[in-house]
């Protein structure tokens, strides 16, 4: 059997997608379960708020800017700052970009909040840099970000792996300049299955994306979203070609060798002393038919372990609910802020 057609920007909309072959439908099948993640390995030692070097601005005053800023160990963070407000910052999942967030930028710009959205380092447009590629990292560089806008009293809001990521920015920085949090389909506590984490995932689930990314990661970033990322594998699904085409695109600007470290890094990293940390309310949010980050190991556990955590369950959402929902997860997301 043939490989499926990758999108295009010329590819007209289809309403459906060719199956793929048995051997890798299996393969997605089990590994589903942890791929729209990715970004966080083992955390190493507290650190304090990271200095950036330098700061460019892509567009020039007087409406939306899109800037770049150096951190202290050469890296260029690309972000985008929209608008006036209280600050919501947006940390997006594996292997994507803050254009992921684009939906949930236009909603909350135009209810009165300024928005931030930031490429991971090696994602998007910021610099494919061989290393790094650990939540350590990641962290570190949202502080950097957060540091040098001098945000006070941000609400920081991660989906999947950004989840992750914010988890662990609060807990290793502090939450002085945070006011409240949200993660969605995040990855916390723990994806991989451990002897403590009985219900999480085999290392040979993760051991296999990594497999199917190297040999040919335009296909492997072709097959997630027509499948379990946005639950289209699922009976009486209606596939969105635009949605797939902009989830590969996102996918491509990367860094491959980001993406591959950072599936070891989403699904090794242990978040459970960072949640107990946090006392600002977070809002846990998951859909019970994510195919990607599996409900009952993820969500209920980081609300247990949150001291001052609201958890919202929705029934039957995949994975990419803030595109494929994105009208009922931005109300519950503007209702949680203004509570």
């Amino acid at each position: 059997m043939s490989r499926a057609k990758l999108p295009t920007p010329d590819d007209p909309p289809c309403p459906s997608s060719a199956p793929s072959p048995p051997s890798r439908r299996r393969f997605l099948s089990h590994g589903a379960a942890i791929v729209a993640a990715a970004s966080l390995p083992t955390a190493v030692s507290k650190a304090s708020e990271p200095s950036n070097t330098s700061m460019s601005s892509v567009q020039g005053r007087g409406g939306p800017t899109a800037s770049t800023i150096t951190t202290k160990d050469g890296v260029e963070i690309f972000y985008k700052d929209w608008g006036k407000g209280q600050p919501i910052v947006f940390s997006h999942g594996w292997p994507l970009s803050a254009d992921d967030w684009d939906t949930q930028l236009m909603f909350f710009v135009n209810h009165g909040y300024r928005v931030i959205a930031h490429d991971r380092r090696g994602h998007g447009r910021s610099t494919q840099t061989s290393g790094g590629h650990d939540m350590d990292h990641y962290a570190d560089d949202l502080a950097a970000l957060t540091a040098h806008l001098d945000l006070r009293n941000a609400v920081h809001v991660g989906h999947s792996t950004g989840g992750g990521e914010v988890v662990h920015y609060i807990g290793r920085h502090g939450q002085s300049r945070v006011a409240k949090a949200a993660i969605m389909s995040a990855v916390p506590p723990l994806m991989l299955k451990t002897p403590a984490n009985p219900g999480g995932l085999p290392k040979e689930v993760f051991d296999g994306l990594q497999t199917a990314l190297a040999a040919s990661r335009t296909q492997f970033y072709y097959d997630l979203p027509t499948g379990p990322f946005y639950g289209y594998n699922r009976p009486g699904a209606k596939p969105s070609q635009a949605i797939i085409s902009n989830w590969w695109r996102q996918g491509m600007m990367g860094g491959a060798k980001a993406h591959y470290d950072g599936i070891v890094a989403f699904s090794q990293t242990d978040f459970t002393e960072d949640l107990k940390k946090i006392t600002v309310p977070v809002l846990v949010m998951h859909g019970d038919d994510d195919q990607i980050v599996p409900y009952a190991d993820s969500a209920p556990l980081s609300a247990k372990l949150l001291k001052n955590s609201t958890l919202k369950t929705y029934k039957g959402f995949p994975h990419g609910m803030p595109t494929t929902e994105a009208p009922t997860i931005n109300a519950d997301l503007l209702a949680f802020l203004k509570a």
